[in-house]
């Protein structure tokens, strides 16, 4: 859809004044008399807030969601597939009172003027529509608007917002005198398509406490008791002129300072103008569990702030690490939700990077009520496919970043292909056919005698990513010492997982006259990756080097003797030696072989590399590194994807081959020998899936609970039995 659709006559308004980072308040008036509907279309680049009648409608919000924007930032040498905008939409008839009333804007910061990519100066447009008993009346923003320079003086969208009250008043109020302001200019229109979502928009979740625990550097440390994102809320009580800052940091030092190696450059603060005042960043969040506040100041609270994302899972046994992993990732997957895409962190970066998004998605579908965000971000993927050569970029949105072919790429496979598994809508698969088998193509571009073997020239090329650093050779020396699995290899093996998964695809969509071509090309870069890393006199893949032995099983290559060997390292080495990919398909691959018992023990290994080591320095968040000396942040979801595999194997709750949105089940927990009890449910399309077991001296009690119009069987060592819809008791 077009500008005119949304805003009809309205145009986009700014200044002319050449600083991205300052922000802008505009004020517009409009009139409605006995009005029985007003409603409001508005957009403010980067984030806006707006007012009605001196009321805030979309506190906490960090409107509009993340889009592309615009074609004017495309990578180099490539022209973007799409770019579009989200319009967020408002029915403002309870701020509405009548006869005169007024409209303010503070739009500025976010993705649009972020510095990596900046697509111009801040913008606003709105259009009022004036339901009135006698009419329909409209209103848009022009150049009548009034507009004037805000209180923030200094902004970085991933580090700091600086406010100055030296000079402000009560802008947002109806009757503010705003007769000395400039009026506003007429900018660009965006060329982009200006569109509508249900994707959950950002919004408070939870106020937490917060606790004095000591002095920092210059002023008080305070403890909001979680590594979580948003930003504290501070009273101000400064003299005029003063400053009050906040710092904030991950973690501590062991003498209770905050730890600069946490901090990520963030930082919030104000001059006062002699006036209390409640205070809080306007365009940013950020990501943290400490914070020091210097000046004449106290923080009331901490507000929590992402996607309002619901869960739609349960999960509990006996082992505290294993429920620490569940409860973790879904706080760490919710902390990284902003903004219409999944982040890499909720600080540093905030990319939606494609390689750890498509691999958290499983794990985050099953945890959470998360369709529509995902289903938003497979357009930004698709909208990040280059026009000419079929590249998928490392983030989606695009920024300039690093990553891999295949690992990363694929995500324009996995990602609808995941969101279809768990809903069984099959358009999802029909609209994004076509940019999965051009990056197909793409890679084909970028092998070499069938392996996938460089990406974009000048760029990176990733294999797995955030493998241990050291691999403990004195464990190793028997496998044949330290190895890194090859980046050729992993890259291969996500095209032909991808193949795979096309494959399926095709058949599902009627595509039957592309299944040889698949099968051929599944067929010739198996051999390739068979005759270029498997060693045939010990059955085994790059020495499995992280989990090169599991990769190559998990797409039909290799011998017993290949599993054998994965099982005797892992047995051996007793935790894990894979990056982030490594990790989950090492995971998968012993599950599905029948040894759930070793998955186990290396998810709850006490080890130096697993989460276990996590949960005993008091994580509340996933790292991004195993090492915890290499870990530069504490808030990365991206090892989390096993927990997809509590609910399909350890609660085994398995769709039956070739069947989709949880209608047709298998329940077969396995490794109950690992755990007293257990027990879970997912949100499925057709309702509860729960599943629950207890031991009892030599009996095990299961619990399973199939909703209504699912149909189910129950299989746990030597019985099999059909399950009916409700509460079904079994005693085995």
């Amino acid at each position: 859809m077009n500008q005119e659709y949304f805003f009809q006559n309205a145009k986009w308004i700014g200044t002319n004044e050449r600083k991205t980072d300052s922000f802008s308040i505009v004020r517009g008036y409009f009139d409605a008399n006995d009005a029985k509907k007003v409603s409001l279309n508005i957009l403010g680049l980067g984030f806006f807030k707006c007012y009605i009648n001196g009321e805030c409608i979309n506190p906490d919000t960090f409107l509009p969601l993340s889009s592309d924007y615009e074609d004017s930032c495309d990578p180099k040498d490539e022209i973007l597939s799409g770019h579009r905008i989200y319009v967020p939409q408002f029915d403002i008839t309870p701020f509405i009172k009548n006869g005169k009333n007024s409209i303010a804007i503070h739009f500025g910061g976010g993705w649009y003027t972020y510095h990596c990519r900046a697509f111009g100066l801040p913008k606003a447009i709105y259009l009022i529509t004036v339901e009135e008993t006698d009419g329909v009346k409209t209103f848009g923003s022009d150049e009548q608007c009034k507009i004037r320079n805000g209180y923030i003086e200094n902004y970085g969208f991933t580090t700091h917002e600086h406010h100055n009250y030296l000079d402000t008043n009560n802008y947002f109020d109806t009757d503010f005198n705003d007769s000395d302001w400039e009026n506003a200019v007429c900018t660009e229109e965006l060329n982009t398509e200006y569109c509508t979502t249900d994707c959950p928009k950002d919004a408070l979740i939870e106020k937490l406490p917060v606790k004095n625990i000591g002095n920092g550097e210059d002023g008080k440390i305070f403890d909001c008791g979680i590594n979580t994102v948003g930003y504290p809320v501070i009273e101000i009580y400064g003299e005029k002129g003063s400053t009050v800052s906040v710092r904030f940091s991950e973690h501590l030092t062991s003498d209770g300072k905050l730890d600069p190696s946490h901090m990520h450059s963030q930082e919030f603060k104000v001059v006062c103008d002699g006036q209390k005042k409640t205070v809080q960043p306007e365009f940013t969040w950020f990501g943290f569990r400490y914070f020091e506040v210097t000046g004449n100041a106290e923080p009331t609270c901490v507000k929590v702030v992402h996607a309002n994302v619901k869960s739609a899972s349960t999960f509990e046994c006996d082992n505290e690490t294993i429920n620490w992993i569940y409860n973790t990732f879904k706080h760490t997957m919710l902390c990284n939700m902003h903004t219409g895409h999944p982040s890499d962190c909720p600080h540093i970066e905030r990319r939606g990077y494609t390689g750890d998004g498509q691999l958290t998605c499983n794990a985050a579908l099953y945890t959470l009520d998360a369709k529509a965000f995902y289903e938003k971000w497979a357009q930004d993927i698709a909208d990040c496919q280059d026009k000419l050569s079929g590249h998928i970029q490392y983030t989606a949105p695009y920024l300039s970043s690093g990553g891999g072919p295949g690992g990363w790429g694929c995500a324009i496979v996995e990602v609808p292909y995941q969101i279809y598994r768990h809903y069984g809508d099959v358009k999802i698969l029909e609209k994004y056919y076509g940019n999965m088998r051009r990056y197909i193509d793409y890679l084909e571009a970028h092998s070499e005698y069938g392996l996938v073997t460089s990406d974009k020239e000048g760029a990176w090329c990733l294999g797995d990513w955030c493998c241990p650093v050291i691999l403990y050779p004195e464990k190793q020396k028997h496998f044949g010492g330290q190895f890194i699995i090859p980046q050729a290899m992993v890259n291969t093996y996500f095209m032909v997982k991808s193949l795979v998964t096309l494959r399926k695809i095709a058949e599902k969509i009627g595509k039957n006259e592309d299944l040889a071509e698949y099968d051929q090309k599944i067929d010739y870069h198996k051999n390739a990756i068979r005759a270029a890393y498997f060693n045939t006199f010990g059955g085994s893949f790059c020495m499995n080097a992280q989990g090169a032995n599991a990769f190559a099983l998990d797409i039909g290559l290799g011998t017993k003797s290949t599993y054998s060997f994965l099982v005797e390292y892992y047995k051996l080495l007793g935790w894990y030696d894979t990056g982030i990919f490594g990790t989950d398909i090492v995971t998968r691959v012993l599950f599905e072989g029948g040894d759930a018992d070793l998955a186990v023990d290396l998810l709850k290994n006490d080890g130096e590399q697993g989460f276990e080591q996590w949960r005993k320095i008091g994580a509340t968040s996933f790292l991004e590194y195993w090492d915890i000396d290499r870990s530069r942040s504490y808030s990365h979801p991206m090892f989390g994807s096993p927990v997809a595999y509590f609910f399909e194997y350890l609660l085994g709750i398995k769709q039956k081959e070739d069947s989709v949105g949880f209608v047709d089940l298998v329940i077969a927990p396995q490794a109950v020998s690992k755990f007293g009890h257990m027990s879970g449910s997912i949100e499925t399309v057709n309702g509860t899936v729960a599943v629950s077991y207890k031991k009892e001296a030599e009996t095990v009690c299961f619990s399973v609970t199939i909703p209504q119009g699912t149909k189910a069987i129950f299989k746990f060592n030597d019985t099999e039995t059909v399950l009916h819809e409700g509460i079904n008791e079994l005693r085995i």
